[in-house]
């Protein structure tokens, strides 16, 4: 299985794009892993938050392809432990999907046909943060549970 993260929007932090950076190289051990940075939309400010979040929707679903399992990282979405997100990557391996792309949306969300396409959602916490962290929490998160699946220390109980 291949994993792609999808995130609208680049990094402005350095300190904060080189621990995404180093992340994302550990995770390479374990499974082919694609961060995708989709450019912010321009004149936004013209834009009612209903229409920016279409536009965005057709952004990303334009770098779908018809075997992508598409799964929303979503405020509403299921809830995991670091060892039941373990469980729960296992499981889509096991399934046979061919590539998992998980998406970070803008600041509004998601479009409600994005929400149509989905086939999952999955709740990081409920807390709010921004979507440059929420980047670094996801691949850190995918790390952590390709370190649990191996019994590799990284991971405390």
């Amino acid at each position: 299985m291949n994993i792609k993260l999808l995130a609208i929007g680049k990094t402005d932090n350095k300190e904060l794009q080189a621990i995404v950076d180093e992340y994302t190289k550990r995770l390479s051990f374990y499974i082919k892993f694609d961060l995708e940075v989709i450019p912010d939309i321009k004149n936004v400010k013209n834009l009612s938050e209903s229409q920016q979040k279409e536009k965005e929707g057709e952004l990303i679903l334009a770098k779908l392809s018809a075997t992508d399992h598409l799964i929303l990282l979503d405020e509403n979405g299921s809830s995991f432990s670091s060892v039941g997100f373990s469980d729960y990557l296992q499981k889509k391996m096991n399934t046979g999907i061919k590539t998992l792309v998980l998406v970070i949306g803008g600041p509004y969300g998601f479009s409600d046909e994005m929400y149509k396409k989905a086939q999952g959602k999955i709740a990081l916490s409920q807390m709010t943060f921004s979507h440059q962290m929420v980047r670094l929490f996801a691949i850190e998160q995918l790390y952590r549970s390709f370190t649990i699946l191996k019994n590799e220390p990284y991971h405390h109980q």
